[in-house]
């Protein structure tokens, strides 16, 4: 659902263009040709992501932006090079799913379904459910939805959300430019995007013409009669890795855990414009959905 991460600049409402870049982000593992993390290559991380900013992008050659700021500082930790791999969304899972790459990042929400095909890191942050809104209207809760045209991007988890709501018509997109290129022109009415994403588009492009709203999370009622309503509350957000990469997905998520203990990661969140009471506290619920699913029954989610 979780899910977040603009993976583009709205600006800029043109196609993703697949490229391979190669960039040494920290030493590789001793020359040795021992593969500790059992990664595609020794010593090497392929890192999947969509131009997605203020949480992925690519500078220079080198990975920028909230989820690049914490996977250089995990992969420089851990003595991989990072070979960043610029696809769309469904890109990146398909991507680790086929284990074409070690590891996705930005804004990919944690969900039973997606785990069954893949393995997720602990979250490094978590996000709360926001959407872009054009025009008058207010939509505070989900009920505001009916009669209302609602976009995303295909694949995220609000898909199925958005389809249960009663009288919403919703519209897929394969990036996040193209929901705001609708949105701003007024054929749609509500987007169902990334916190972060909405908050730098509504900065950098205010000619766009649309303002964030925070929708109420759903009761547990409502999720009881709506399954789906699941995935408009907060959600917890992790690095997607491939199910042969166990021991990758092991040790990125100790050091995950080490960067909420040691202030890193609310500096992080600080440095692109979010919260960190609002981004590194996880909501109830969120342990137990996990536990006896991808995790022990011992675990808790990371807090700050």
């Amino acid at each position: 659902m979780f899910l977040t991460r603009i993976r583009r600049r709205a600006a800029v409402l043109a196609a993703v263009v697949p490229v391979t870049l190669t960039v040494v982000s920290a030493c590789s593992s001793g020359g040795s040709g021992a593969n500790t993390y059992g990664t595609i290559d020794a010593g090497q991380l392929k890192v999947a992501i969509e131009s997605y900013m203020p949480y992925t992008g690519l500078k220079s050659g080198t990975i920028d932006g909230l989820d690049g700021d914490i996977i250089n500082a995990v992969a420089a930790k851990l003595h991989l090079t990072v070979q960043p791999q610029l696809t769309d969304f469904n890109g990146m899972l398909g991507g680790v799913q086929s284990q074409r790459v070690d590891i996705a990042v930005g804004g990919v929400a944690w969900s039973k379904d997606r785990e069954k095909q893949g393995l997720f890191t602990d979250p490094p942050y978590y996000s709360p459910p926001a959407m872009a809104v054009h025009g008058d209207a207010t939509f505070h809760t989900i009920a505001d939805l009916a009669g209302h045209n609602v976009g995303t991007v295909t694949g995220y988890v609000w898909v199925k959300a958005i389809q249960d709501v009663p009288g919403a018509t919703l519209h897929t997109y394969p990036d996040a430019n193209g929901v705001l290129a609708d949105l701003a022109a007024g054929r749609i009415d509500v987007a169902f995007l990334d916190p972060l994403l909405i908050l730098y588009t509504q900065k950098q492009r205010p000619d766009m013409g649309f303002r964030t709203e925070y929708l109420a999370p759903p009761s547990d009622a409502q999720v009881a009669a709506h399954p789906s309503y699941q995935y408009f509350q907060p959600y917890q957000t992790g690095f997607y890795v491939p199910k042969q990469e166990s021991a990758l997905a092991k040790a990125v998520s100790e050091q995950i855990d080490a960067m909420y203990s040691d202030g890193e990661l609310a500096k992080l969140i600080t440095k692109w414009g979010g919260d960190p009471a609002q981004f590194l506290r996880p909501s109830a619920g969120m342990t137990a959905d996990r536990r006896a699913v991808d995790r022990p029954a011992t675990w808790n989610a990371p807090s700050a």
